[in-house]
């Protein structure tokens, strides 16, 4: 991996983006589904849940604009499309659902955006990026599950969107460890700045115990 990575940094991949004046925290796709290697879930998704639970409790205390999503498709599956068709079993993520409903300790509160996605990306035919820009937003901090699927679409349509891009990489996981390491790698040599939340925590000046 070494050699590979100054591959990348000869070829002036892998700089830092840093952290903007406004950030916005994106919680992707932490629903109950995705706790359960019987439906969707599996890997370190549960440890990625518990630690943006105090990401999420920071960005509230800071008045960060705060974005949630989930996947819902309708009960007769009218609105559904190519990405259903490669993931039939996605169609099961219907809006009174319990699989497709926000894990209880990332409850949204009022003021934070929900949005039900029908594709990997939250950007893709939403109004996220025209939501986060009224609110001044330069940065967002993404977090959830998939880290190889929804995560990264969404991480590559923030940057298509002008936004700095951070990806907290404690508080976003995936179903198998091996798509997880290889795609945060990538990310982070092409799209965003990897960082734990401890630093994220940190680079706001508060200290907190590995």
């Amino acid at each position: 991996m070494a050699d590979e990575t100054e591959i990348y940094r000869s070829q002036g991949f892998g700089n830092a983006v840093g952290m903007g004046e406004k950030p916005a925290l994106i919680i992707v796709d932490f629903v109950i589904g995705f706790t359960d290697p019987k439906h969707f879930g599996g890997g370190n998704i549960p440890p990625a849940i518990e630690k943006t639970v105090d990401l999420l409790a920071f960005a509230r205390k800071n008045e960060w604009p705060i974005v949630h999503t989930r996947v819902v498709y309708q009960e007769d599956g009218s609105d559904a499309g190519a990405f259903a068709r490669k993931v039939p079993s996605l169609l099961k993520l219907t809006p009174d659902s319990e699989l497709s409903q926000i894990v209880p300790e990332l409850t949204p509160r009022p003021g934070e955006l929900i949005i039900c996605k029908r594709q990997a990306s939250a950007f893709f035919g939403s109004e996220l990026a025209a939501w986060l820009t009224y609110r001044g937003v330069d940065t967002t901090l993404v977090t959830g599950c998939t880290t190889s699927g929804c995560v990264r679409a969404t991480v590559i349509d923030s940057v298509s969107s002008n936004f700095g891009t951070i990806v907290v990489t404690d508080c976003v996981g995936d179903r198998a460890i091996e798509p997880h390491n290889a795609n945060l790698f990538d990310m982070g040599q092409k799209y965003a700045d990897l960082l734990e939340s401890n630093e994220i925590y940190a680079h706001f000046g508060e200290s907190r115990a590995a």
